[in-house]
């Protein structure tokens, strides 16, 4: 089974949280006094983040990117227990396992409404913010693609190879690189009739259907803290994740925020070498 999520293996050995809520699995870049937390996207894990990880983390900074509940290695937990609100309560609990008060977060997609929930519940613990591509309603026609992505939960395929094959064949990762391919190997689980992937359907159902009950703009004044948007800036289906009005007016209702584009889509931003720049610079 892949345990690393870099071909360099530049995470530490996996960590393990006993939360309230359940245990998390999260993976650890560098080993610095700073700590930056990572939040992945509605049916992704803590890969997403391996070559931010091995740009970020070093001796001065500690960078963990944890699976959320029902994805990756961590707890599948009951019904009821999903959300936004309840993933960032999540983060506080790592934080506080980690023995630090003020951290800095990055979340991709659904970790990025996750981190604006944060802030809702406790701004003065972020140092700063970071909203990977997504921070109001989605145009619709970007939704098609990240629907196909979740179909794939349940399905059985003859051998991790075949299951990689399929999710490249859905086109939606531009460009696959050796990092979504240890991506997608860490959720393999082995199931009768050969392998599926572990992320837990009903977990990832249950926090679309509370995202579809959510205005994202009224999270935005809680982003007191300095605040980076990075957008991507080529469609997703044929439409963006953040659109243009929405960046502008979230630019517009936040006073520390500030929005950087990328050459990507919505998959490939949060792999690409120019976001592991921007945040970076940000970060320091």
């Amino acid at each position: 089974m892949q345990t690393f999520c870099t071909a360099q293996q530049t995470a530490s050995p996996p960590l393990s949280f006993a939360l309230p809520s359940g245990t998390l699995s999260a993976q650890r870049f560098g080993d610095g006094a700073a700590l930056t937390l990572c939040v992945h996207g509605l049916s992704a894990n803590s890969c997403s983040f391996g070559r931010l990880g091995e740009a970020l983390g070093s001796p001065e900074r500690t960078v963990i990117a944890a699976d959320l509940r029902g994805r990756g290695r961590s707890d599948v937990t009951a019904p009821g227990t999903y959300g936004w609100s309840n993933h960032a309560r999540d983060v506080l609990a790592v934080a506080d396992a980690l023995g630090v008060e003020r951290f800095d977060y990055v979340g991709h997609s659904m970790g990025a409404y996750i981190g604006m929930a944060l802030a809702k519940q406790a701004a003065g613990r972020v140092r700063r913010m970071v909203l990977i591509d997504a921070v109001g309603l989605p145009e619709p026609r970007s939704l098609l693609p990240i629907a196909a992505a979740v179909r794939r939960l349940g399905a059985i395929h003859a051998s991790a190879d075949a299951y990689i094959d399929a999710v490249r064949r859905l086109g939606t990762i531009e460009p696959w690189s050796g990092y979504w391919e240890r991506h997608y190997r860490y959720e393999i689980v082995p199931t009768l009739g050969g392998v599926r992937s572990g992320t837990d359907s009903s977990a990832v159902l249950e926090d679309m259907v509370y995202a579809s009950t959510q205005s994202p703009r009224a999270l935005w004044p809680a982003l007191t803290m300095e605040t980076l948007l990075v957008r991507a800036a080529r469609p997703l289906g044929g439409g963006f994740i953040v659109s243009e009005s929405d960046r502008d007016a979230f630019l517009a209702a936040a006073p520390r925020a500030s929005a950087v584009e990328i050459d990507a889509n919505h998959y490939g931003v949060v792999m690409h070498e120019e976001t592991g720049r921007q945040i970076g610079r940000f970060l320091s």
